[in-house]
Parts: C-alpha cells; structure tokens; sequence
C-alpha cells in the first residue's frame, strides 16, 4: 500500500509542477486559475494536517499568489510523503471535522486517495481555464504520465 500512494502521490506532484510550469508560461494567470489551484494546494494541506491531528493554518479557499504555489506544493507533497511512509495501517479510521464543523470519520486510505481524486478534478477545470484563454495545456492523465 505505501509502494501505491507514494506513487500516487509522486502523480499528483508531477502534475501539480506541472500547472505551475504552464500557468508560468502565460502572460497573466487566469483568476479561476489561481481561484482554483489554491484551492487544491489549501485542501491538500489541510488534508494533511488532519491525518497529523494538528490544526491547519489554511483555509479552504484561500488565494495565494503565483509565486508561493510551488513552495506549498513542495510542503505538501513532503507531509504526505512522510504521512504514508509513516502508516502502518491504511485501514485506521480518523476522526476530524470538516471546514464547516460537522463530525466525520473515513479511512487513512480514503483520505489519501481523495487528496488525489481532488486535485485531478479540480486541475481539469484549471486546464479548462487555460484552455479558454487560448493556451493548450499538456495533457496530465495518468496514462500519460506512466509513459
């Protein structure tokens, strides 16, 4: 299991560095883009935190600007890098609450593939986004990078 989410999790840094790369590459970024990739960098670290049981210092949609992007991803793909190393038991159930107070509980194993599944979603919009302001993106399906 650590083998599958350390290769998830290189995936989704790859991609990330990525949408950085290419948003770097515009002229100016897309509001909905910036809107949208400090969401998925915000929801990744508050993630993270959870499963460490210390309280996030983020905000689900709070903007960060284009120039902090790629040192929180490197932050947050270094926690969740030393989270999976560090779990033995992809089955524990954690208890946390969600942004807006209410009581949950789901699987280590949940938690981290939704971090993915997130992020892959929500770079498909940031994708759409470019694509609207005449810049065609690579393309970051997993087959692709698995090639």
């Amino acid at each position: 299991m650590k083998g599958f989410f350390h290769e998830l999790f290189d995936y989704n840094f790859y991609c990330n560095k990525k949408i950085i790369q290419q948003c770097g590459a515009l002229d100016k970024v897309p509001d909905n883009c910036e809107r949208l990739f400090s969401h998925i960098l915000n929801a990744h670290h508050i993630w993270n935190h959870r499963m460490m049981g210390i309280p996030s210092v983020m905000g689900v949609w709070d903007l960060h600007s284009f120039v902090k992007w790629e040192e929180i991803h490197y932050e947050n793909q270094r926690t969740s890098f030393e989270i999976v190393s560090n779990t033995d038991n992809f089955e524990k159930r954690l208890e946390y609450e969600n942004s807006e107070g209410r009581a949950f509980t789901n699987q280590i194993k949940d938690i981290l593939f939704h971090v993915i599944n997130h992020s892959t979603h929500h770079r498909g919009q940031i994708m759409m986004e470019m694509r609207n302001a005449g810049f065609a993106p690579d393309p970051l399906d997993y087959v692709h990078y698995k090639r």
